[in-house]
């Protein structure tokens, strides 16, 4: 097959992916419903938790006026304006790497407008994925335990089995994931079609309870309440913002399916639906100022409840496999970006490369999961931690967006000023009303962002010392290919490949060959993989050769942090390039060090053992690189660090 390719393909894992435009093999409708399946499952299941929990905040009595169910349903309407339609699909989706979104995404091109690379770059991109990764444990749990609870609508009698449905959907959910999503995915569109067709009907029905409602719209009810409720504004704008949570998934999920199918979906059919839906809400709650407990569920009709309820566990389960997904990705970026160690990344579909699994990712997962259930309990817990983490990725967006328009877009200073500093108040607003959660519950989401700031500042900053320390005590590569080349060993048939990370000094494996065998192959490469800035590479720029001498060339492999590197495929290209590659003539040399703490070190001791923890969780270079094992030998070294 990869013969067959042109210049200006690129090859992933045996498939061909078209650079200029990969959205246009299928039609237009298909992937806009493919991207309400994948992309606004999160955001389309917040009706069923945001508008009662932002209700529940605006009245600390009990009781609600009015003006407080009017300023609540306006909060949510510009919020839903502003930040998903002002900010993400008119100006976020268009900072695309090479057609690829989500913060690691932007963070790589941010930093690669610098020369330097700056390192405070690194640093947002670090904190905004690990805040991803606190959202990315709530949402499973607050959208599927909000569900199952409708049931408590239809029969009080459920409510002691609430949380073990919650816990067996989950559990079933998590546990699945290892036969990849292909074969169900094709159903996600259309029952999220329906979910929003039939939330929009059923709102859009009760809209006749009190027409009034429409007087939200205008954003004097949102500024009247904050201003005439000082003491409840605050934890009710936390509340509001969960209605927007999952506004994120549509920069995430831009490379799946391209800006104009996810801009499509919202514009035409989210965004339409979800106003429907709260605006119903509202004039139910006008209408019937006593069903505040679960309005979502209330409003609903005695012969659609239970069809709802199925529908909404449905809904929230999609919503949950959209970001557990979105984990994969962002920890298969990390692993690329070396924030993460190597991890075991599975293909699940041989048609779509971006379907992959993580088995140590999704056991984690699961397990903080399964806990945040046992220890909240309801969704109205659950709220209390939800919101914090997506409001400190906003953030983050929109710091590095600043960065885009400036340095990539060269836009006028003073337009990215005027537009950075509306969405900074925006969403700084958000982020200080959802602090207040912090010990509330907000402490999850937090510390599970923390633990992940610090496995990456770990990996990263251990990495680095490591190679420092190595490249103190190897030999220039050009010494002794040189010295070689005047006084060569015994030579035996066959190529040696020699990976390394650093192409101008002689790689460990090397030097212990040279030191025990004494012998050296007729031809030697010494291979590195570097990782760029863009999602993929085109095949024509996948692999440099440099000469050095009859015995010893340099051979530079280039993927795209988006790409899983094969390299006995990738060196097949060499053919052309004049360097006859044969599998069966050709051994690979590996180093597998042994860590051991220094006490010189420049780490503290606790992130010394940690460095040496996650170096030796990282899964074998050898079925990373997918080369066939029975063509690679590994030279045992330790190293203090």
């Amino acid at each position: 097959m990869s013969d067959q390719l042109s210049d200006d393909d690129s090859c992933e894992n045996g498939n061909v992916v078209h650079e200029s435009d990969p959205h246009h093999k299928e039609a237009f409708p298909v992937l806009v419903l493919g991207a309400l399946g994948v992309v606004y499952g999160d955001i389309g299941t917040s009706p069923i938790y945001a508008f009662r929990e932002a209700l529940h905040a605006a009245s600390l009595d009990g009781s609600l006026s009015r003006t407080d169910v009017l300023g609540v349903v306006s909060m949510i309407f510009w919020a839903l304006a502003l930040i998903v339609t002002v900010k993400y699909v008119l100006f976020v989706l268009r900072a695309d790497n090479d057609g690829e979104g989500g913060i690691l995404s932007l963070m790589a091109l941010a930093r690669a407008s610098f020369k330097s690379r700056p390192q405070l770059i690194l640093g947002l991109g670090i904190i905004g994925a690990s805040l991803f990764y606190g959202d990315a444990v709530i949402t499973p749990a607050i959208s599927v335990l909000s569900a199952v609870e409708g049931l408590e609508i239809v029969t009080p009698d459920l409510e002691p089995f609430i949380v073990p449905i919650t816990l067996v959907i989950l559990i079933t959910l998590f546990s699945i994931q290892r036969f990849g999503t292909a074969r169900v995915a094709i159903i996600f569109g259309p029952i999220t079609l329906l979910w929003f067709l039939a939330i929009g009907a059923f709102g859009l029905w009760h809209l006749a309870d009190d027409l009034t409602v429409f007087a939200a719209v205008n954003p004097v009810y949102a500024f009247e309440y904050i201003m005439n409720n000082p003491a409840t504004a605050f934890p009710t704008i936390g509340t509001v913002f969960l209605a927007v949570t999952g506004a994120e998934a549509l920069y995430a999920d831009l490379g799946h399916f391209g800006r104009k199918p996810i801009a499509t979906a919202w514009m035409w059919i989210v965004f339409p639906c979800l106003l429907l839906n709260y605006f119903g809400q509202g004039a139910f709650i006008l209408a019937h100022a006593s069903s505040a407990k679960n309005p979502f569920f209330e409003m609903f009709p005695g012969w659609a409840l239970l069809p709802m309820v199925g529908l909404a566990t449905m809904a929230t389960v999609i919503a949950s496999q959209a970001v557990i997904s979105g984990a994969y990705s962002l920890s298969r970026q990390a692993v690329q970006l070396n924030l993460l160690p190597r991890l075991n990344i599975e293909h699940t579909s041989e048609k779509q490369s971006g379907q992959v699994y993580l088995p140590k990712v999704n056991v984690l997962l699961g397990i903080v999961v399964i806990l945040l259930v046992l220890g909240f309990e309801r969704s109205t817990n659950l709220a209390s931690a939800y919101g914090i983490a997506v409001t400190g990725n906003m953030l983050v967006t929109t710091i590095l967006l600043f960065i885009v328009m400036t340095r990539i877009w060269n836009w006028r200073l003073w337009i990215a000023i005027a537009l950075t500093t509306g969405f900074l108040i925006i969403d700084l607003t958000f982020v200080s009303a959802n602090l207040i959660k912090v010990v509330d519950g907000g402490w999850a989401s937090l510390v599970v962002a923390v633990l992940v700031v610090l496995v990456m500042f770990t990996w990263v900053r251990g990495s680095r010392q490591l190679f420092e320390k190595t490249r103190k005590g190897e030999v220039p590569l050009d010494i002794i290919s040189r010295k070689m080349a005047e006084n060569p060993p015994a030579l035996v048939p066959g190529t040696a490949v020699f990976l390394t990370g650093d192409p101008k000094s002689t790689p460990t494996a090397l030097m212990h060959s040279l030191k025990h065998y004494k012998v050296l192959h007729q031809s030697n490469v010494i291979l590195t993989v570097v990782t760029a800035s863009t999602p993929l590479v085109r095949k024509s720029e996948r692999v440099r050769i440099e000469p050095i001498n009859d015995l010893f060339m340099r051979v530079t492999l280039t993927f795209g942090y988006m790409e899983r590197p094969n390299i006995p495929r990738t060196l097949a290209i060499c053919r052309k390039q004049g360097w006859k590659f044969d599998i069966m003539t050709t051994s690979f040399f590996l180093s597998r060090r042994s860590l051991k703490a220094s006490a010189r070190s420049e780490m503290p001791r606790w992130q010394d053992r940690l460095f040496i923890a996650l170096a030796r969780s990282a899964s074998d270079a050898t079925e990373y690189f997918q080369i066939p094992t029975g063509r690679v030998v590994e030279i045992g070294t330790q190293v203090n660090i």
